[in-house]
C-alpha cells in the first residue's frame, strides 16, 4: 500500500493545519497509508552535528524516505512558513552521505500542501514554500487547499465550509491521482 506522510508546520497541540491534515488523512485512508510526522525534535540544523545525524533527524528521514508523497500543512507567520518548518526542510534538503546531494530523501517526492491561517488562508506561506520546495526538486501538485480562519481564529475545533470541504477532496482526488498513474 503506498504511503502518504503528513507534515505540519505547527507544532501547536491543537493546530488547526494539523486538524485540517486529519481530514485529508481520513479521506485518503481508504486507499493509502496514512501518517504523521513528530519532529518536535529535531534540532536545528547544525553542520557541526550533521554526521552522523542525531537520532531524530534519521527517523525523520526515514519516515520521509518511504513515503511515496507528502502533504504539507503550513501556518503562516508574518507571511512566511514557520522556523520549525524550515528547519525540517533543512535537515531533510541535506545530503545522508557527505558531499552527495543526491542522497537527500527528499528529492523527486510529490507532496501536497494546504493551509489554515489568518485571512488570507496561508497564500504567502505557500507561496514562498513552493519556491523552496521547487528548488529542492520536489513534484508540486497544482491544487491547494486554504482555509482563510478570520473569524474563526481562536476555536479550538476547525470546521469546514462545504465549499472549504470541497477544495480539499479536490485536492485529496489529484494526490490519488498522481499516485495512481
Amino acid at each position: 500500500m503506498k504511503k502518504i506522510l503528513f507534515i505540519s508546520g505547527s507544532l501547536r497541540k491543537e493546530s488547526y493545519n494539523t486538524q485540517l491534515m486529519a481530514m485529508a488523512a481520513d479521506i485518503l485512508s481508504k486507499d493509502f497509508s496514512c501518517s504523521f510526522l513528530d519532529y518536535r525534535d529535531i534540532p536545528f540544523m547544525n553542520q557541526d552535528i550533521e554526521f552522523p545525524p542525531p537520532a531524530s533527524v534519521e527517523r525523520a528521514r526515514e519516515a520521509t524516505a518511504e513515503a511515496n508523497a507528502i502533504w504539507i500543512g503550513s501556518p503562516e507567520y508574518n507571511h512566511s512558513y514557520s522556523a520549525s518548518l524550515k528547519n525540517l526542510i533543512d535537515w531533510l534538503s541535506r545530503p545522508v552521505e557527505a558531499g552527495d546531494y543526491s542522497t537527500a530523501v527528499g528529492r523527486g517526492k510529490l507532496i501536497a500542501l494546504s493551509s489554515a491561517a489568518g485571512t488570507s488562508g496561508g497564500a504567502f506561506s505557500l507561496t514562498k514554500l513552493r519556491e523552496v520546495l521547487a528548488m529542492l526538486s520536489l513534484r508540486i501538485i497544482e491544487k491547494e487547499t486554504m482555509i482563510a480562519l478570520g473569524n474563526r481564529f481562536g476555536e479550538k475545533r476547525l470546521v469546514l465550509t462545504e465549499e472549504e470541504k470541497t477544495a480539499l477532496a479536490e485536492e485529496c482526488m489529484e494526490l490519488k491521482t498522481l499516485l495512481n498513474a
